[in-house]
This record gives structure tokens, sequence and C-alpha cells, in this order.
């Protein structure tokens, strides 16, 4: 099984799709699912968008491709996502139309996750819930936590929620080893006085061998987790530079074989082919 992952991707949903759609036919390696780390900027309604997302629409429009090419059909994205036959799980963000994601996960209350997308390629994996991704030889365990952490006690629908610190907090009962865990805000075990606390209650209580992150800004890096096992990696947000380039460690590859993990970190060679300037034609 090979897993594409990526980090924040702020409305560019097809990009995810296209990287993966090159990696595949310049390395003949197939992969079968996509788990993004929030910030997909799921805006359908324009007049919903937040502060930051407005302030960067204007000067990029990709900023509401969500919007654009996945609350309708296009029948060219529609014709390409078909081929593909990949589907995206993602967890929130904190630049997410919450109220439209509240709507979807209340009507999928009995599913661990829901389709937001037109396509129904696009899901959202709920907080705090046993996730499992099948081929026809492995499985791959895995639990998200989205949206971020607040040492202020608000309440906004971008902080994590008290229904999601309930599921995370049942969770601490399991004896259950995971593959990995997916957030979008890091823990708050480091000096910059953010991140959510639940996160690091989780990895202290709950093994996973691998922790992926966005969120923070920071260059891609992977460590090791102050519990000893956790290989810890943020990856970089899926975000061009000022040279119109995707950064180094915006796209890994896992791969789970004979029920074994390990990592690739996507060569730049491969990522500098879709640049902002091109993106959308390839």
């Amino acid at each position: 099984m090979r897993v594409a992952l990526f980090s924040d991707i702020h409305g560019k949903i097809l990009l995810p799709f296209k990287l993966v759609d090159l990696y595949q036919k310049q390395t003949g390696n197939a992969v079968d699912f996509i788990l993004q780390c929030g910030d997909m900027g799921a805006y359908p309604n324009i007049e919903n968008l937040d502060k930051a997302t407005i302030k960067h629409a204007q000067y990029d429009r990709d900023e509401l491709g969500f919007h654009d090419d996945f609350t309708k059909i296009n029948p060219d994205i529609q014709a390409f996502l078909n081929q593909l036959n990949i589907n995206m799980i993602c967890v929130r963000g904190n630049h997410e139309d919450h109220d439209f994601l509240d709507e979807l996960e209340k009507k999928n209350f009995q599913n661990s996750l829901f389709p937001i997308d037109v396509y129904e390629k696009v899901f959202v994996c709920k907080s705090g819930l046993k996730q499992e991704l099948k081929t026809e030889n492995e499985t791959l365990t895995f639990v998200g936590i989205g949206r971020i952490g607040d040492r202020k006690g608000r309440s906004e629908k971008r902080f994590v929620q008290d229904y999601e610190k309930k599921e995370i907090r049942k969770l601490l009962k399991t004896k259950d080893n995971f593959d990995i865990l997916i957030t979008h805000d890091k823990d708050n075990s480091g000096e910059e006085n953010y991140g959510m606390p639940e996160i690091r209650n989780i990895l202290d209580h709950v093994i996973f061998h691998y922790h992926f992150y966005g969120h923070t800004g920071e260059p891609f890096k992977q460590e090791t987790d102050c519990n000893g096992i956790t290989q810890s990696i943020k990856i970089k947000e899926l975000e061009f530079n000022a040279s119109g380039i995707l950064e180094k460690g915006c796209m890994i590859i896992l791969t789970k074989e004979n029920g074994e993990l390990s990592i690739e970190v996507v060569d730049q060679k491969l990522t500098n082919t879709m640049t902002k300037y091109n993106w959308k034609d390839q």
C-alpha cells in the first residue's frame, strides 16, 4: 500500500491529485490513497470566507479552488478524477467553512468519515475515531485530529470542540497500536506557546508509528517524538514560494509492505514540474 500525504492546500484541492498522477507516471509506483493534514480551504460559499482567506484570495484565485472546481461538476475534472480513482481523506484545519462541514458531519453521524465534494473524492474524517484503509494485501490504521488548539478557552469553530475532545479521551483507553496519526495542529510541548494539548496526551498514551502534521509554517522536518517511539513529521505546506515552486517536504509517500512502514520524501525534481503558473494546465 502506498499513501501520499500533504498538508495545508488552501483551496488547491486538485493539486494533490495532479501530483499523485505525476508521481505514478514518473515512478511507475501506484498510489492507493491520499491523506491531507487540514486547511483544505473547503469554502463552498464565498460569503463564508474567513479574513485570512479573503485577504489571500484577492491576489490568488487558487484559494477559492474548492468553490470553483469541487461544488459543481466540471466534466474535465470529473474525467481526470475518475480515471485516477483515488480518494483524498482530510482532517479539518482552521481555515474551513466549519458550518458547512458540521452539517455534513451530522448527516453522516453513523460514519467515521464523510464526502464533502460533488465528485465524492474528498472526505473528512472525524476527530478521535479509529480509521482503516485497506488494499488487497495491507491494512493501514490511523486516527485523525482536526482543527487547532487554544490556550485561552475560546470556543470558535476553528478550535477543537468539546465533542471531539470527548472522542479523543475515549481513545486514551484503547490498547490498540496504530500506524499513523494525522493532525492539523502540532502538540503543545514546544516553546512556541501554541499547539494542542490533546495531541500531546494521545502521543503519550497511545502508540503511533508516525505522526504527520502541518499548520505551523515551519520547514519540513522529521524527528523522534519525546515519547521515544513515534516518528514526528512536519509536512511542508503545499504552497508555492516566491519563485513559484513547491518547497522540500511538501509531498510524502508512506509505504506499508509486509506490515512494515517506510516513508519517501518526494524529490523536488518531480514536484518542481508543477509550478504556480502551469499546474492547472498539467
